[in-house]
């Protein structure tokens, strides 16, 4: 994900340096087969009690018991498949039922107005939730011309997120192919209740 523009340093707080952190986290657990980089990352977590930290934990358990090909092949089961995996994570599917339709030109619309445009190599859909948890991070940390305000970070959410992303997360956490995503869809449920919650208390830009 990158912008149309030259980058601006902004200063950015710790806590919106630790959202934009977990969209960036959760997009690269989503976008494709994890390499064994990043599996080797997710060894090394550790977090607390909480629940999205209990879901770390138990990732980070499962990154260390499961071989690299049994995760990748879990990937490709659940969102590739033969023809169509069991769960397809794109908005315009989760909203219409079909891939390619009104919510992917609507989301094409606010990247222009933004500036946004995906990486050459990027080959899906931009509606792809891995591109839209992208897109938020660089909304948080100001990657596309400025640093957006709060309301203006609560207007894209609720316009490409609030209203299918929770499904979303849900069918993950309970897909009865997953294992190692389970606790992926549980994080980002959680991720997603703690940010429905933030936008709704502060919404001054």
């Amino acid at each position: 994900m990158s912008s149309n523009n030259a980058k601006i340093e902004h200063i950015i707080n710790e806590e919106d340096q630790l959202r934009a952190d977990m969209y960036s986290f959760l997009a690269n657990l989503l976008r494709a087969e994890p390499d064994e980089n990043l599996v080797n990352q997710l060894t090394m977590l550790d977090s607390d009690d909480s629940p999205i930290g209990k879901s770390i934990k138990t990732l980070s358990k499962l990154a260390t018991s499961l071989d690299l090909p049994t995760i990748r092949d879990e990937y490709v089961r659940i969102f590739v498949g033969v023809g169509r995996g069991e769960i397809l994570p794109f908005a315009s599917y989760y909203l219409t039922g079909f891939l390619k339709d009104k919510p992917l030109a609507k989301l094409r619309q606010d990247m222009q107005k933004i500036g946004i445009k995906l990486e050459e190599n990027v080959k899906e859909p931009e509606d792809h939730i891995a591109s839209i948890f992208d897109m938020m991070s660089g909304l948080i940390l100001g990657k596309f011309e400025k640093k957006y305000s709060i309301t203006e970070q609560k207007d894209f959410f609720n316009k490409h997120l609030a209203p299918w992303v929770d499904l979303l997360m849900r069918d993950i956490e309970s897909s009865k192919i997953a294992v190692f995503y389970s606790p992926i869809g549980t994080i980002g449920k959680e991720f997603m209740e703690i940010e429905r919650a933030s936008f709704s208390m502060n919404v001054s830009g």
